[in-house]
């Protein structure tokens, strides 16, 4: 097992219809502003972008974002990642009943170099930290879709 490669799978259930939440999570340069573990993201070029994420733990990780599908009929985004991990990410968004269901994968291995050495005894540590980054990203979007809709 390379104890330094990592798969994800968060389902956020949204109270929004598909095109609303499609519309906010093709706006990567705006997760700042409702995913607090999303610090910043600067926009290389159209398809490009760096993020700046901490979570939990007391360090930042750095990742160039580049898009490699975004399609509103299938309700798909992905990306290609590298830097501090490098993979793949991916949104799928579908209807699920009156809302959303928004489903986020990632592959990825980490390449940062302290946390390739703390692989073994740090990973259930790595993974918290991911797990706990979803959940209040989960959060943020809702809250974030919700104010959206009130001032509608």
């Amino acid at each position: 097992m390379d104890w330094s490669h990592y798969r994800f799978r968060s389902v956020w259930d949204l109270d929004a219809p598909p095109d609303r939440v499609y519309a906010v999570l093709e706006r990567a340069e705006e997760y700042p502003l409702w995913w607090p573990q999303v610090r910043a993201v600067e926009q290389v070029d159209p398809r490009t972008g760096i993020g700046h994420f901490r979570s939990f733990l007391p360090y930042e990780i750095e990742v160039t974002a580049t898009e490699l599908l975004r399609d509103p009929a299938t309700g798909v985004l992905e990306a290609a990642l590298r830097g501090d991990l490098e993979g793949w990410a991916r949104w799928t968004v579908r209807p699920r009943g009156r809302g959303t269901r928004a489903v986020y994968e990632q592959e990825v291995e980490v390449r940062r170099m302290l946390m390739r050495r703390l692989a073994v005894p740090g990973r259930p540590a790595f993974r918290l930290n991911h797990a706990l980054m979803m959940r209040a990203g989960r959060r943020g979007l809702a809250a974030h879709l919700a104010a959206r809709r009130d001032a509608v």
